[in-house]
């Protein structure tokens, strides 16, 4: 019993400090946040930090994955509606390039992430939305709606197109001004992809 009751604890600590991490991030950015002051705001203490994710570093990193999930998630749900696949494909893009105006997506996942993690494409979250492109545009080539390209060639560049144009966004002087230029040119670049 006691051992279960630790493991509910552990999970609960982890929960916490994701909770005050991500608060944390989105309000002060990543190099601000205070160690100190994110576990205390959740009655915590630095070792909790560093046993569930190694340092700040690690909470970060966690913290990310959170939020690059429900991104893809609603991009998928922004999709949903839009007939074929192939304009599910270009939904989807575009929409996770429209997540770049979230103040929260953008300085935790499109300008701290970067700064502090590293590359996106080597992040768990972006390799599982480049699986989800490539298995879409392997069915696109097989019915024939896009040509016949190789289609990891194909899943990175439509990946890498829209990650970097959130990217720009993110980092714009005007992102409402440079968004519709953003969408505008991957779509366009998509296009060239189709049959």
């Amino acid at each position: 019993m006691a051992a279960r009751s630790r493991a509910k604890t552990m999970e609960e600590n982890r929960a916490k400090l994701l909770v005050a991490g991500r608060k944390a991030f989105a309000v002060e950015g990543f190099a601000a946040a205070s160690m100190d002051e994110l576990t205390a705001s959740v009655g915590l203490t630095r070792g909790a930090l560093y046993h569930n994710f190694g340092d700040k570093k690690g909470l970060l990193a966690a913290v990310v994955a959170q939020v690059d999930s429900e991104m893809a998630t609603r991009a998928r749900a922004a999709a949903g509606d839009a007939g074929s696949l192939w304009d599910e494909l270009l939904a989807e893009g575009a929409a996770y390039i429209e997540m770049a105006l979230d103040p929260e997506v953008r300085r935790i996942v499109l300008l701290d992430g970067p700064a502090f993690l590293g590359d996106p494409s080597h992040w768990p979250s972006q390799n599982a939305c480049l699986e989800a492109t490539k298995q879409a545009v392997a069915q696109l080539v097989a019915d024939g709606t896009m040509k016949a390209v190789d289609v990891e060639a194909a899943a990175r560049l439509l990946c890498g197109a829209a990650l970097n144009a959130a990217l720009w966004v993110a980092a714009s002087e005007d992102p409402l001004a440079t968004l519709p230029r953003a969408v505008d040119a991957f779509r366009l670049m998509a296009e060239g992809f189709r049959a």
